[in-house]
């Protein structure tokens, strides 16, 4: 039976990934075989600490195969650290330079990074901040996935998976119109790029993740408002970095070979279509 979370020799760039949904989407990825570039702006330290998972788990797969008495007993499993600011598409170029001459061709992309920065109701939100919140989000989602599209088209293949949030659904909690708008962009962006590239190979779809235990709630949410958000939830609890990096590993994976411009949500029931 085909492993389809096998992704051997695959090339992932996964940006935000020194932490929480980024994080656990690169190591999972090192698991099942990939080389994966973790892309950072300041957290080095979670960067370096994901490289070391990925490659801790390439020597145990590697073993595993070795023990089912293959040949083979190498993991192609690599982990490799690049800072960029994504803001920036100067940056965003020479990240991509950086990985295809250390890793390869990329394959897969996962445009994760981004940030609400603070919360802001409208009376204080100024034209900066609302430019740098979609410079974060949408933009750098966009120009990520123009400069690996030429090379997945030489190939005939690729997939691109953009992480938005329920914010985008449901306009977000007070004070996060300017996130919330920005993710309900990167959901439209996703049909466009779907429409103009399903047809020679790329499949771009999203991710939606509805309240998730990760820093950014420990930066954004208080106590309070997490147990309210709780409550709002069927399944009666928040979600896990790694329950939303499985759902990104399916869109990546063949499983996931005639779903195009969609976006999922994973939410727990908060918010059902």
């Amino acid at each position: 039976m085909k492993n389809f979370f096998d992704f051997t020799n695959k090339v992932v760039l996964v940006t935000g990934a020194s932490s929480g949904i980024g994080r656990a989407t690169a190591e999972f990825f090192g698991k099942y075989g990939a080389k994966v570039a973790v892309s950072y702006l300041s957290n080095k330290n979670g960067a370096e600490a994901a490289v070391a998972a990925i490659e801790e788990a390439g020597l145990q797969l590697g073993a595993a195969v070795g023990a089912s008495g293959q040949t083979e007993t190498k993991s192609s499993a690599r982990g490799y650290a690049v800072q960029a600011d994504v803001t920036k598409n100067a940056d965003i170029d020479l990240m991509i330079k950086e990985v295809e001459e250390n890793l390869g061709a990329i394959d897969i992309l996962v445009n994760n990074a981004g940030s609400l920065v603070e919360r802001l109701r409208t009376a204080e939100l100024t034209e900066e901040r609302w430019d740098e919140v979609f410079a974060l989000n949408v933009k750098s989602a966009f120009f990520a996935a123009k400069a690996v599209i030429p090379k997945m088209l030489e190939k005939g293949e690729g997939a691109i998976i953009n992480v938005t949030s329920v914010a985008g659904r449901n306009g977000g909690a007070l004070g996060s119109i300017h996130y919330s708008s920005a993710k309900g962009a990167m959901i439209t962006m996703n049909k466009g790029l779907a429409k103009e590239f399903g047809s020679q190979g790329i499949r771009i779809n999203g991710v939606s993740p509805g309240v998730i235990d990760t820093p950014f709630h420990e930066t954004f949410s208080t106590p309070e408002a997490m147990a309210n958000f709780k409550n709002m939830i069927p399944m009666g609890r928040v979600g896990t970095s790694e329950e939303v990096a499985r759902v990104i590993a399916f869109l990546a994976s063949d499983a996931a070979a005639y779903l195009c411009g969609e976006t999922i949500e994973v939410n727990g029931g908060m918010l059902m279509d």
